[in-house]
């Protein structure tokens, strides 16, 4: 009940009853609405500022249970790219070094992305770091996966193909043990015999009798059969065994295929002659890996014994001899 005020009146000297005009109950009426709409404000803002809404508590721990995924999922990708990495190091260092095939170039396995606004429709969130860095971990990852399992796919066809590989690789000496005299000249710097100055000797010479059988060393293809001038080789034969090998063999006598031909290992090409700037009868023999001359000494292991093996390395292996 609202409370009646009154007040002293001295010229009647009695208490009169306080009448308010409708201007002052609308004046108090106004400031009282005022008041409780500010208070009430306030104490909404101070809700939302500190106490969430249940609606609110739900977005929240749905925030926390997607942050919490992504890390549980950024930590996966960091021990899938661990497990990559080590199937990229077997594949370069064991498989393919088996199948004798180049490692695939890091420039391929680096798995990039163009473009500086790849992740940018991830941009503007709360959590757009954490996003955008597991998007680019996966994005990764699957670009490598891709790569390795090309890889795998290459490694098993040359598995498939092994024996036919083995069969393509020089693998025997040119000129069979019975017929040969000597190892003239090794792999390596050499006193030529005509210059007399040192120069690099770039395969081995077999010293034989003239008309003594060349063999192919390895299943391939005649590339060249003519004289060459100005090389000193004499009369020789390249042969193509595929696989990034070739082999040559020079100072012939006489040749016995035609380019194109295809030949087997042991098949006879040709006989040791003296053609070409050769002093003696014998037969220069080159082995090449993608294009690049190395010592064919590693490549006689089908027809030596390893006391053998020992023997003729020790031989092609002296230091300053001459090469016919």
């Amino acid at each position: 009940m609202a409370k009646i005020k009154y007040y002293y009146d001295p010229k009647t000297l009695s208490y009169r009853r306080i009448e308010k005009s409708w201007k002052q109950r609308a004046k108090e009426l106004g400031i009282f609405l005022g008041s409780s709409t500010l208070f009430g404000l306030l104490m909404v803002l101070i809700a939302y500022q500190f106490i969430d809404s249940p609606e609110e508590k739900r977005l929240n721990r749905e925030l926390n249970f997607t942050q919490m995924q992504y890390g549980l999922m950024s930590e996966q990708l960091d021990q899938i790219t661990e497990v990559l990495a080590d199937l990229q190091e077997r594949d370069d260092n064991i498989y393919r070094v088996i199948f004798e095939a180049d490692p695939i170039p890091n420039s391929i396995r680096e798995a990039g992305f163009g473009g500086a606004n790849r992740y940018k429709n991830l941009e503007g969130y709360g959590n757009s770091e954490l996003v955008g860095k597991t998007a680019e971990k996966l994005d990764v990852i699957t670009k490598q996966l891709y790569v390795q399992s090309r890889s795998f796919d290459d490694v098993i066809e040359m598995a498939r193909n092994k024996s036919e590989m083995l069969a393509h690789i020089p693998a025997i000496q040119p000129v069979a043990n019975k017929d040969l005299k000597r190892i003239a000249s090794g792999f390596g710097y050499r006193i030529h015999p005509i210059y007399k100055v040192p120069k690099m000797h770039a395969g081995i010479d077999f010293t034989a009798a003239t008309g003594t059988p060349i063999y192919a060393t390895g299943d391939g293809k005649v590339l060249a059969k003519r004289k060459r001038g100005g090389s000193g080789y004499g009369k020789y034969v390249v042969i193509d065994h595929g696989y990034g090998y070739e082999s040559l063999y020079a100072h012939m006598s006489s040749v016995s295929v035609r380019p194109g031909q295809t030949v087997k290992r042991g098949e006879i090409i040709g006989k040791v002659g003296n053609t070409g700037l050769s002093t003696a009868p014998h037969l220069h023999y080159e082995v090449h890996r993608n294009g690049k001359k190395i010592n064919p000494i590693n490549f006689f292991f089908n027809d030596l014994s390893p006391e053998e093996y020992e023997e003729i390395i020790q031989m092609a292996d002296r230091e300053n001899q001459s090469f016919d």
